[in-house]
């Protein structure tokens, strides 16, 4: 995003390109920092909006998370510094800077117009594009600035580390891609991708009608190691040659990919749709499942289910009994659409992996 633009342009919560969040205390739950007005606050606000902001954009759309926090001037004096923190954080930077007010020198509307501008100058430098800006700042003022640069490989330990949610490859190749915020998710480990899975997601956004069509592997695995960055990019490749929107995440579950992706639709195999209406995996609490699987329909998922071998026979959805408050929420995928007995795990076999 190239050009001119007036800081007072940019005062608003949501910049549709690209997407930009100020993160707020009252947004973060569950968390309170150390030190309200610090550097590490800021930052941690910049990765959260960051993070949110992901969740929110659509595929192939930059992002950015700001962060902001400060302790300026009140009615009353105050003993310590009138200071403000500030970051911005991209898919390969984060950007941060402290400016030291100095005490007696402005009002409190003076100081938060000062400290405005330059949160607003930095959101534009984020966005690489040109602000007029006049600093108001005194030469005793000068900002502490700090950068960190991310190449892909940072990038994938931070998902893996729980630090990044996710990260997106758009490589899609549909030059009529919907405009909808709604995802079409093939989750998997696409050990390899084969293409049952393409026709698979094919078919499921075929009866979904609009929404983007994405495969999603899970950098972190309930029950087996997490990938390293060197397996995430292989397997990355192989949606590059097909073409294929692919996104790294750090969710191995689906009620936390529900909350990851809200409004979309999964596309599963009946076998996991068994394990998802089975108390077993609940703790054996019927009533725990009923509840998890009702708050990812609350978020708007849904799931299309495919027919698959179960034990050596072909199944579909309607052969499982789902419980009456979730049927709605799963959709089954007719065996004359698609079936496939192909699986990854048989490809890996005929080449002696």
């Amino acid at each position: 995003m190239q050009g001119s633009v007036d800081p007072y342009a940019l005062q608003t919560r949501f910049l549709p390109h690209p997407c930009v969040i100020r993160s707020q205390f009252a947004d973060i739950k569950h968390h309170i920092p150390a030190q309200f007005a610090s550097q590490q606050t800021a930052e941690e606000m910049a990765l959260f909006a960051y993070n949110r902001a992901l969740k929110l954009s659509r595929p192939g759309l930059p992002v950015l998370g700001v962060g902001f926090t400060g302790s300026l001037a009140t009615i009353h004096p105050k003993h310590g510094d009138h200071r403000f923190y500030l970051s911005t954080r991209t898919c390969d930077r984060l950007w941060s800077s402290d400016v030291t007010l100095l005490k007696g020198l402005r009002t409190r509307e003076e100081e938060d117009k000062v400290s405005s501008h330059f949160l607003l100058k930095a959101i534009a430098d984020a966005c690489k594009v040109s602000a007029t800006f006049k600093s108001e700042l005194h030469e005793s003022e000068m900002p502490n600035e700090c950068e960190k640069q991310f190449d892909e490989d940072q990038e994938l330990q931070q998902i893996i580390d729980g630090k990044l949610c996710m990260k997106i490859y758009h490589f899609s190749c549909d030059t009529q891609t919907s405009n909808s915020e709604r995802k079409i998710i093939l989750s998997g480990s696409f050990n390899p991708l084969h293409d049952g899975h393409l026709r698979l997601l094919e078919i499921a956004s075929s009866i979904c009608g609009d929404g983007l069509p994405c495969f999603e592997i899970a950098a972190v695995n309930a029950d087996k190691p997490s990938l390293s960055v060197a397996e995430i990019k292989t397997r990355v490749q192989q949606f590059k040659k097909a073409g294929k929107t692919v996104i790294i995440s750090n969710q191995p579950y689906f009620y936390k990919k529900a909350e990851l992706f809200p409004g979309s639709a999964f596309v599963i195999g009946v076998d996991t749709a068994a394990r998802l209406i089975d108390p077993k995996y609940y703790g054996g609490d019927y009533g725990k499942m009923l509840e998890t699987l009702l708050e990812c329909k609350r978020t708007g998922c849904q799931f299309l289910v495919g027919g698959r071998k179960v034990d050596g026979v072909f199944k579909v959805l309607e052969d499982f009994d789902i419980p009456e408050e979730l049927k709605d929420m799963f959709i089954s995928i007719p065996a004359e659409s698609f079936r496939v007995d192909l699986s990854s795990t048989e490809i890996r076999k005929s080449r002696g992996m």
